[in-house]
């Protein structure tokens, strides 16, 4: 049996769950490169002084976090499509269910192949890579003695890693322009703005410090690389790019999808569809930021605001996940037959 392991941020599934969320979230040193020593105080520190302000986003969306309810049916709908001979479990970064509790639901199971699959299509080592560590981390910790385990990557990653078992492991760094997920994407567009051609398409990916990408953290152009091939099936479309989500005074990725919005609106463009492009699943930065603060600021202004939904489980998507785990075990194979 062939394990598949989805990776997701996660987020708090009430209200209480606000701060120790955050604590996680900051607590990780491939997000906030605080001193190592400092990192665990000054991540209590900034969740206590954060929490009430993003308790407030969660009431408005209704008390939680819909992320992990909507990972799992994500997870189902691609162990339907992969059928008996995988089993799929869901890993969240920062809240339940963690990375140790998916590995050891997977482990139940005689599994002889782990995939590593992110719900993030373009790599960035805040997320994609900051999963991949913590399945590292806490696989050398759970896994049962006496047994060798090779792990197998693909995508220009040049590591090789060895564990204590015999079962290879094959990571999938990104997505973001397989075909398939790219026709996801224009199919949600389409169904969801049925008269696309009137309308503007502000595109919106999390932002990200510029010294991440200044160190070669590729999520910036392969961003980019993924607005320009949906773009491809909109050609008489006017679109631009913009980035949300900036936290603390560094420079971040620009520019602003808010800055951008108010720009859009004073230029009198009266239909804009915002369209998330880095998100698989709905959670704050989709529900309350867009939603909630973009979307009534547009409105306010007399603008017809569309934004379209994040894939969740449509059909193609699921598809265009089935393909890269397969693609991905076929490539692995080939190789190791190679060498």
């Amino acid at each position: 049996m062939i394990g598949v392991v989805l990776f997701n941020m996660g987020g708090p599934d009430s209200l209480e769950a606000v701060q120790p969320f955050l604590y996680n979230l900051f607590s990780d040193h491939d997000i906030i490169r605080f001193p190592r020593f400092l990192q665990k105080p000054l991540a209590w520190f900034i969740s206590r002084v954060r929490a009430k302000k993003t308790m407030h986003y969660y009431e408005i969306m209704g008390g939680k976090s819909p992320q992990r309810e909507q990972t799992q049916a994500q997870a189902e709908a691609l162990q339907r499509m992969l059928g008996k001979d995988f089993k799929v479990v869901v890993a969240l970064r920062y809240w339940h269910p963690f990375t140790e509790e998916a590995l050891r639901e997977l482990f139940k199971h005689p599994i002889d192949k782990i995939v590593l699959l992110p719900l993030y299509p373009q790599y960035s080592r805040t997320t994609t890579g900051s999963s991949f560590n913590e399945f590292d981390r806490v696989f050398r910790r759970i896994l049962p003695r006496g047994r060798h385990f090779n792990l197998t990557t693909l995508k220009g990653q040049e590591k090789s890693y060895f564990y204590p078992s015999s079962i290879p492991i094959y990571r999938i760094n990104c997505y973001h322009n397989h075909p398939t997920y790219i026709r996801a994407m224009v199919e949600n567009i389409k169904e969801n703005l049925p008269n696309w051609h009137e309308y503007f398409f502000l595109f919106t990916a999390h932002s990200l410090p510029i010294i991440i990408i200044k160190e070669g953290d590729p999520y910036q152009r392969q961003t980019e690389e993924t607005v320009r091939l949906i773009m491809e099936h909109f050609p008489s479309v006017e679109y631009a790019i913009g980035y949300q989500s900036k936290v603390g005074p560094t420079k971040w990725l620009e520019p602003s999808t808010e800055q951008l919005l108010k720009e859009l609106i004073n230029a009198n463009f009266k239909r804009i569809a915002v369209i998330p492009v880095s998100f698989t699943c709905e959670h704050s930065e989709t529900l309350y930021e867009l939603d909630h603060v973009y979307g009534s600021l547009a409105r306010e202004r007399g603008v017809d605001f569309v934004r379209i939904p994040t894939l969740k489980t449509h059909p193609t998507y699921i598809q265009a996940l089935k393909e890269i785990v397969l693609q991905t075990i076929s490539s692995c194979e080939k190789i190791k037959g190679i060498s």
